[in-house]
């Protein structure tokens, strides 16, 4: 050994993260992987997936050579620790915590976020054995983890730390819905020699010595056009959250984000989910991309899955091909941001009665009073940015559609959340590609 490099990095999550543990339990479908202190975490082996995907060069060499048959295969250059999550103090607590040791602050972990799902048909129904909840790390979440080369290869160092600058950079699953968008906080790196290193402490807490900023720009990906979505409402609009409150029946979805000046949660903010948005705009893109395939004369009967543009945009399950063995499956080419922004609850909260009735005697029908709350406009400037990255690499009837779908929303022809036959949800605003005005 020559020289080793290290990295201790601070990340940030700009939306909620989906970090699973591959498991399930009384209360959620799929929550969160948590470390010893039930605290969440990331493994190192996401973060070097991630990474490898997104490498390019000699990836066997860096991370290690994935064919196990290979007698000659090296082990990776890079060791990358799990992200712990960081407290108040700026610390991670590698040790276990008493619970009498156990700070107000970490305690806000304890109840994570819970994210309702159903899948929506193209016929605006709930699809049959769709609805399942995610537990989610809170926006706002800092974790901190390193990453060491063990060869001397600083070129090769730098360039796996641009990497995590990129806006593909995503981590966790659920990036098409709005899950995993992390900011770059500060990484801090260091070379030790042979004598240096032997009195190394490996723990994330240990300062660096000579340790030096590093101050990276950020590096816009050329692989993604980015999309700026900015909408106001006209009147009222809700994403449901699937539970009621003491005012009504059916109430808007909130989330709350940590605030680590503060050492606490902020207050409720009001949630645009992104996968709210994605299954109105792949609905819609396959209505424009099958307008088009029916001028060309060519099938434009698919819908869902099944329809070119969605498949390639929107991604697909896994199903099996036409020799009944190999698994096709892919991921979207889309990423989605989910969109906070802070509310007066009292002022912007309106709540609607409605009571179903009986066409035959002109009365209500009992046990069909119910109340829903919906978000309220607020003023002229009350505006929503939502970001959508797009892969450029795709066929650009497919973008055409997905586009068409896009200034749909803007021009109030496309309702977003839910209570849409009821008036809810009618936006209008302007759209952006690459901050070029559409």
């Amino acid at each position: 050994m020559e020289t080793r490099h290290i990295a201790h990095i601070i990340i940030e999550a700009q939306t909620p993260l989906k970090v699973g543990s591959n498991a399930s339990d009384f209360l959620q479908d799929s929550p969160v992987q948590k470390d010893w202190n039930a605290l969440p975490m990331i493994f190192g082996t996401s973060i070097a997936g991630i990474l490898r995907k997104d490498f390019k060069g000699d990836k066997n060499k860096l991370f290690g050579d994935e064919n196990s048959n290979n007698k000659d295969a090296k082990g990776s250059e890079l060791i990358i620790s799990n992200a712990l999550l960081l407290d108040e103090n700026g610390k991670v607590n590698e040790n276990l915590i008493l619970e009498k040791d156990r700070t107000k602050f970490l305690k806000l972990f304890d109840n994570l976020p819970i994210r309702e799902h159903t899948a929506i048909t193209n016929k605006g129904v709930a699809d049959n054995n769709s609805k399942f909840d995610e537990e989610v790390v809170y926006k706002g979440t800092q974790f901190k983890f390193s990453i060491e080369m063990i060869e001397d290869d600083e070129v090769s160092f730098k360039k796996i730390l641009n990497l995590l600058y990129r806006n593909s950079f995503i981590i966790g699953g659920g990036g098409t819905k709005g899950f995993g968008k992390i900011d770059i906080k500060e990484i801090k790196i260091s070379s030790f020699d042979k004598d240096s290193y032997e009195g190394y402490s490996s723990g994330l807490n240990h300062k660096l010595s000579n340790n030096r900023r590093v101050d990276l720009s950020t590096i816009i990906s050329d692989i993604y056009s980015v999309y700026s979505l900015k909408i106001t409402p006209d009147d009222f609009f809700m994403f449901g959250s699937g539970f009621g409150d003491s005012d009504a029946d059916q109430t808007p979805v909130y989330e709350k984000e940590v605030d680590y000046e503060n050492a606490k949660l902020s207050d409720k903010q009001i949630l645009i989910p992104a996968s709210s948005i994605k299954g109105a705009l792949s609905h819609r893109t396959a209505f424009y991309y099958n307008k088009e395939m029916l001028k060309q004369n060519k099938d434009h009967t698919q819908v869902g899955e099944k329809n070119d543009a969605v498949k390639v945009i929107f991604g697909h399950k896994k199903e099996l091909a036409e020799d009944k063995k190999t698994e096709l499956g892919e991921k979207g080419k889309i990423l989605i941001s989910d969109c906070f922004k802070d509310f007066d609850e009292k002022k912007q909260t309106k709540t609607f009665d409605h009571v179903s009735i009986d066409r035959f005697t002109g009365g209500a029908i009992d046990g069909h009073l119910f109340q829903e709350k919906t978000i309220a406009k607020n003023g002229d400037d009350d505006w929503y940015d939502i970001e959508i990255l797009l892969e450029k690499n795709i066929t650009q009837e497919y973008i055409k559609a997905f586009e068409l779908a896009l200034k749909d929303i803007c021009n109030g022809m496309l309702s977003l959340g839910g209570m849409t036959t009821k008036g809810h949800g009618v936006f209008s605003g302007k759209l952006y590609r690459d901050e070029e005005k559409l």
